[in-house]
């Protein structure tokens, strides 16, 4: 599977879209991100990217976990809007995370229901409840659900 639309237009509602890399809201510092959510050794301080090049890192970042949650369900049975729920939560996240995540077991294990309950866990940041992630756990949530 592949994101959708609705997958790329969440994450890029959530992310924003940034010409100069900035640092993590919860730690001042690393990891830097510049872009629409593109984080990796290259971003620091001062780093400036125009329009194509945000674009193009988006596109291999979402290449990236559409091929990382399609590994991690494997053989589940996956409806699109599941799908692009799972994608943005990775998407900020880290495939790490979702592969560990109760969510994941849930989602495998044909609990639909329950999985949706799980993307209300992880709001915080630096240990403390973040405002934006509860807004985008809600969203992914709801679009999992397909009702975005």
């Amino acid at each position: 599977m592949t994101h959708s639309d609705a997958a790329r237009d969440l994450i890029a509602a959530f992310e924003g879209r940034r010409h100069q890399a900035y640092p993590d809201p919860a730690t001042g510092g690393a990891p830097w991100t510049i872009g629409i959510g593109h984080t990796g050794p290259e971003v620091h301080k001062g780093l400036t990217w125009d329009d194509a090049r945000i674009d193009a890192a988006l596109d291999a970042d979402l290449k990236r976990f559409d091929d990382g949650v399609a590994m991690l369900i494997g053989a589940a049975p996956t409806a699109q809007n599941e799908f692009d729920a799972l994608v943005s939560f990775a998407f900020n996240l880290g495939l790490g995370n979702l592969g560990k995540s109760t969510l994941l077991s849930s989602h495998k294990a044909g609990d639909k229901a329950g999985a949706a309950i799980e993307f209300a866990r992880w709001n915080r940041a630096g240990g403390r409840p973040m405002t934006g992630l509860t807004r985008r756990r809600a969203a992914e949530a709801a679009l999992y659900r397909g009702r975005p």
